[in-house]
């Protein structure tokens, strides 16, 4: 046991509930974690589905509603309020599916924590079967899997399943452990575990099982998966969009640096990726209507940095993305940050090729520093936390 446990352990002896109290009630076995977004139409659904699915268990549900408008958190404090087996932790200012099981699951004091979708598409009644083979120690994680032997990716369409098929091959490149479906979101592990992994993980993105495989490849965990049949939406809309695609790029660049560059970084620069080829199309359009050549890249520059504010304020910065009025005052500093960033590129380029005629050398130092400027200016004067 370490100092640091040894010590809580003494406190809580020291202030443990004396006979004047009434008898208290144990922890549950096993937590559901259920990150929900407009999913107001499931949850007395789900909560039905789990409760009978683990008959007889100790269990208890924690949604985490990342401040749906459509109710879903009143939804399920008002079931808590009957069943207090179910509770809601309602963020404000907060977004993502890894965010939610993380702040889910360390809120949690049972023994095991699973996560699992809102939408009815992931089937509950493995959760008895999952708890047993981590109860027994046969297993450390066991993850619902849709790609091992009697397993079903049915509920996904076409484009889904093509997009999760090519998102799982390139999670399989980078991960140590021969996981079929790296990409499950649902999965069920020892809660321990989650404190001791939790400060390295990324609370961004949606697809917090890669994350955790990740992150312990080299601690030897005995993973299981268990084959099941995804099903189709009954009710709402899917929540995987551009947004989802990029922060799981992010997630891949940051895992592969070992997590030495922040994902909402990596995040901005994928962005500026995509606004160099805006700015090389409006280029062309510029120079193929006549324009000269310093007007056409005028423009285009500006339509670039017009584009990477909207991204940015759409995938980068969704958690505190401006709106309505705001808009136009905060575009406006975003030109400027840029503008700097533009100007601290040409310099630190300019300077270092003057010491050393290395033209690619100079020209990725130039942007590694308008890039870190732009990020940092965005952050402080644009994007900044209220």
């Amino acid at each position: 046991m370490s100092g640091i446990s040894r010590h809580a352990a003494e406190l809580a002896s020291a202030y443990a509930p004396s006979g004047l109290l009434d008898a208290p009630r144990s922890a549950p076995v096993l937590t559901v974690v259920v990150p929900t977004f407009n999913e107001a139409a499931n949850v007395p659904l789900l909560v039905e589905r789990v409760a009978l699915a683990l008959m007889g268990l100790s269990w208890e549900l924690v949604f985490v509603d990342d401040d749906s408008p459509d109710a879903t958190s009143a939804i399920a404090k008002k079931l808590g309020q009957r069943d207090a087996r179910i509770r809601c932790i309602r963020r404000v200012g907060r977004r993502g599916l890894a965010g939610a099981f993380i702040e889910g699951a360390l809120s949690s004091q049972a023994q095991f924590v699973a996560v699992m979708d809102a939408d009815l598409q992931h089937d509950e009644t493995l959760l008895p079967q999952m708890l047993e083979l981590l109860t027994s120690q046969s297993a450390d994680l066991v993850i619902g899997s849709r790609y091992v032997i009697g397993g079903d990716a049915g509920g996904l369409s076409a484009a889904r399943l093509s997009i999760s098929r090519l998102a799982t091959n390139w999670a399989c490149r980078l991960m140590h452990a021969s996981v079929k479906d790296p990409m499950s979101g649902f999965f069920m592990m020892r809660r321990e575990l989650v404190d001791q992994i939790a400060p390295a993980l990324s609370n961004e993105g949606f697809k917090i099982l890669f994350d955790i495989l990740v992150t312990e490849r080299d601690a030897g965990l005995k993973i299981v998966e268990l084959p099941y049949g995804f099903r189709s939406r009954k009710s709402g809309k899917s929540k995987f969009d551009i947004r989802n695609a990029v922060d799981f790029g992010a997630l891949l660049i940051a895992k592969l640096t070992r997590n030495t560059v922040p994902l909402r970084f990596l995040s901005f620069v994928l962005v500026g990726g995509s606004g160099v080829a805006v700015q090389l199309a409006c280029l062309w359009q510029g120079l193929a209507a006549g324009l000269s050549f310093p007007s056409a890249q005028a423009m285009a520059t500006l339509a670039a940095m017009t584009s990477n504010f909207l991204l940015n304020n759409l995938l980068t910065y969704r958690d505190q993305r401006v709106a309505g009025w705001r808009l136009i005052p905060a575009l406006l500093t975003f030109y400027a940050v840029c503008s700097i960033g533009a100007l601290s590129n040409v310099g630190v380029s300019s300077w270092l090729y003057a010491q050393r005629p290395v033209w690619w050398l100079a020209g990725i130092a130039g942007s590694v520093v308008g890039a870190v400027w732009n990020y940092t200016g965005s952050s402080v004067f644009v994007w900044k936390r209220a």
